[in-house]
């Protein structure tokens, strides 16, 4: 299987912004050159014109493979905005906005190994000029047993302000064995990550302390924003702020991060145990497209990450040999799965009107998504009589003693009584 790693780059950092620097020039100059073609002679210069174009007005000192990654970027952004036209996205735009910086990708053709050290050839006419300016790092001890090293990117981390590396090998693993043939049903949530489930089982996947972070760092980011705002813009206190700012949101983001693959983890591991071949997620990208429901909801929705978790979900499926589904979620929610009356509820639990059938929310919108996926319509199969309750990710729990393996230990208060013989 392909994986791809993120590890600490220690490069010099005038020597990462040239090389990021010159990955953008290159870029900027097929770009340029395209829409200039297009404009002046009606035509549409080919990826191979380009190339050629760009290698005679092109004295970049990287790797001819690393420059003919930064020459294929324009053309790989065009490929995705046919591909989205074509799925319905008629609005996605082609590329045409030139780049200062951009990532610098070295090819498997420039990468070479020697024992525990990781090479990238950054060119050179004579064998001296190309020692001096290859890039030499440890490979971290995790990956010293892969196959082989696809790619290496470098990568500016904007949150964090620095430079990362972005290493894609091949680990030699194969999926795994479909676990069975049974289908579950995801419903992903704003308050609960998500719902999975079938017919008979449905497990409720909480972890408010996403939810909490999430509403804490909008905080104390609308806090420092307040405090900069007040600051003359490149003086001493204001730069100190943006530091605090940059810091926060790195942190924040590598807290989320470990939260959305322990969420996507426990749901792959969770369909894993119903023995499914397929998990079919309900299809929200579109749920906040033209909606104003107000500043406090427009807030949540803006933080809601349900495309992270979802990007999860797929790859750890295929390594256990499950297939991801999407399908349209609408209504979901709002259908009652014992009499097909369409409601919609008010609160986290989700009560009929007409046959008073009552259960939890999400539960109803998870098993209304697995009858869309078999049957093409909410409300053909019945909510399942077992649901189950997982944390992924909760500190309170950790903190009990029965769970650290640490021995109970009398309270304070009790010993502050016996001592003063009360």
């Amino acid at each position: 299987m392909v994986r791809t790693h993120v590890i600490a780059c220690k490069l010099a950092r005038a020597r990462a912004d040239a090389l990021n620097l010159e990955s953008g020039r290159v870029y900027t100059g097929v770009l340029v050159a395209h829409w200039r073609t297009v404009r002046k002679k009606n035509l549409w210069l080919s990826e191979g014109s380009a190339k050629r174009w760009s290698d005679t007005r092109t004295n970049a000192s990287m790797h001819a493979h690393t420059i003919d990654a930064a020459q294929e970027g324009f053309y790989k952004a065009c490929e995705t905005t046919r591909g989205l036209r074509k799925a319905g996205f008629t609005e996605a735009k082609f590329p045409h906005w030139t780049k200062k910086f951009r990532t610098t990708i070295w090819k498997n053709t420039a990468i070479k190994r020697h024992d525990d050290v990781l090479e990238l050839s950054c060119g050179g006419r004579t064998k001296k000029e190309r020692e001096e300016r290859k890039i030499s790092f440890p490979i971290p001890t995790a990956l010293r047993d892969c196959l082989r090293f696809l790619e290496v990117r470098l990568v500016y981390d904007k949150k964090a302000r620095r430079y990362i590396w972005h290493i894609v090998v091949e680990n030699g693993k194969q999926p795994k064995p479909s676990p069975g043939g049974n289908v579950v049903a995801v419903d992903l949530g704003e308050i609960h990550p998500a719902v999975v489930g079938d017919e008979a089982v449905a497990t409720v996947i909480t972890c408010r302390e996403r939810r909490a972070e999430s509403q804490g760092h909008a905080k104390r980011l609308a806090k420092i924003q307040k405090a900069a705002s007040r600051k003359q813009k490149g003086s001493r206190s204001h730069r100190r702020l943006m530091k605090a700012k940059s810091r926060m949101k790195a942190k924040h983001g590598r807290v989320m991060r470990d939260m959305e693959h322990k969420i996507s983890r426990t749901i792959v591991a969770t369909a894993v145990e119903r023995k499914a071949g397929t998990i079919v997620i309900g299809d929200i990208r579109d749920i906040a497209d033209g909606v104003d429901c107000g500043t406090v909801q427009n807030g949540r929705m803006s933080r809601w990450n349900h495309g992270k978790i979802s990007d999860y979900v797929e790859y750890k499926a295929a390594a256990e040999g499950i297939v991801v589904a999407l399908v349209d979620e609408h209504h979901t929610s709002q259908t009652c799965p014992n009499c097909e009356h369409r409601h919609k509820p008010s609160g986290r639990k989700y009560g009929c009107p007409v046959c008073g059938f009552q259960a939890h929310r999400d539960v109803v919108g998870q098993v209304n998504i697995l009858s869309v996926f078999r049957h093409g319509e909410p409300g053909k199969i019945a909510a399942p009589s077992i649901v189950k309750y997982r944390i992924p990710h909760d500190m309170r729990v950790m903190r009990r003693c029965q769970d650290t393996g640490q021995e109970r230990m009398p309270v304070a208060r009790g010993l502050l009584r016996e001592a003063v013989g009360l």
